[in-house]
């Protein structure tokens, strides 16, 4: 069995009892097949030296971890901010797509689907896919395409087709089914997903390909303040960024660590995206975790101001440290995100995307007057944001 750090689950498809992969046949031996393939690259010590070689002269890691003056004084607390922001594409998602496509290119694929909400691992992967020279079709839900049509018209110019999904709620969950069903009906296709979710060796794979950023801010604040922070905040839709950020700290009982889900307008009347502290264990796209469900137990549409946190499950991981309780998961309403949106950018002249905006307004809840020292993680920039509010 692999292990890729003390802290992980290892490559065994669960984190304590959720996980696994509940896919058609058809689909079995292809992702088996690329979880020996990643096996098989993270025991080759060329891939990884190929992976941090575009990390650092592609992506422009290390990204800062920037202290906030202004914000920590209106806060009475000491935040630090990691800048995925800065990262080449505008957010975290460049870190997995790269990887995935490293490896995708590995297998021999020349055609890449995938699917996004928000629109950043759509740009990430059309992105990765014109540099290595791999055909890419994005699935993107109709009305994410509309609330995010700068994020499309990127994806094209970087040579990406994109189709779009009018079904459900045509939001990000429905552009997952429509990713799954190309990638099914295509056996030379790559399926490069972009969070913490669906079937194994999926949220393993993302973990390990952002947790870079953990890896670097655990660096950063110790070179910065001499000691570990006293907690952390990330926004939480499918879980990736945060993941990345939490599994460096897992092990450091000290560090308290928060996740801020999408609130929506409603938690109790189910107009949220707050799958954790709303929603229930169940098989959701390929893996056993928590959903959002109806009183019958069958999943129902999320609903948030952002489209990358407007997702009804919640990656496997993260549901594991939601039970053991190693990390505290609270929802942030839409209109909290807005404020914090508005704020961040006022005090230090960052426009965060909205869904780091949820984090920022969890850590102004958490932190106000306590003096503690803290990291945010700003998963995006806010460019696609502009003018939505």
């Amino acid at each position: 069995m692999l292990h890729y750090d003390a802290s992980s689950a290892a490559l065994s498809g669960y984190f304590g009892r959720f996980g696994g992969r509940y896919v058609p046949e058809a689909l079995e031996a292809r992702l088996a097949a690329v979880e020996s393939a990643f096996a098989r690259a993270l025991a080759d010590p060329s891939f990884d030296e190929e992976y941090r070689h575009y990390l650092k002269q592609y992506v422009g890691r290390p990204s800062p971890l920037y202290r906030a003056e202004r914000l920590s004084a209106e806060l009475g607390a000491v935040v630090y901010l990691k800048r995925e922001d800065l990262n080449h594409t505008g957010a975290h998602k460049i870190n997995n797509t790269i990887g995935q496509i490293l490896l995708a290119r590995r297998m021999g694929a020349t055609r890449v689907v995938a699917e996004t909400g928000a629109g950043q691992h759509g740009v990430a992967t059309a992105t990765a896919c014109a540099l290595f020279g791999l055909s890419c079709t994005v699935y993107m839900g109709a009305e994410d395409a509309r609330r995010q049509a700068p994020n499309v018209e990127r994806m094209k110019l970087l040579g990406a087709a994109v189709k779009t999904t009018d079904a459900g709620t045509a939001t990000l969950k429905d552009a997952v089914d429509a990713a799954l069903g190309a990638y099914a009906a295509d056996p030379e296709a790559f399926y490069c997903l972009g969070s913490a979710v669906g079937p194994h060796p999926y949220p393993s794979m993302v973990r390990y390909f952002q947790s870079v950023i953990g890896q670097e801010a655990r660096a950063q604040i110790l070179e910065a303040e001499g000691r570990l922070p006293d907690s952390l905040f990330a926004c939480v839709g499918g879980g990736s960024n945060a993941i990345g950020l939490f599994s460096a700290f897992l092990g450091d009982e000290g560090v308290a660590i928060y996740g801020a889900e999408g609130g929506g307008t409603d938690v109790a009347g189910l107009k949220t995206a707050a799958t954790l502290s709303r929603g229930a264990p169940c098989v959701f796209q390929g893996t056993f975790s928590y959903c959002l469900v109806d009183e019958a137990g069958n999943p129902v549409d999320a609903h948030s101001i952002s489209a990358g946190l407007d997702y009804p499950g919640i990656g496997p991981e993260h549901a594991h440290l939601k039970e053991e309780g190693r990390v505290i998961y609270e929802p942030v309403m839409d209109d909290e995100a807005v404020e914090a949106f508005g704020i961040l950018s006022r005090l230090e002249g960052i426009i965060p995307a909205i869904e780091s905006a949820h984090a920022v307004a969890h850590a102004m809840k958490r932190l106000r007057g306590t003096g503690r020292l803290a990291i945010v993680n700003v998963s995006g920039r806010g460019d696609k944001d502009l003018g939505r509010f």
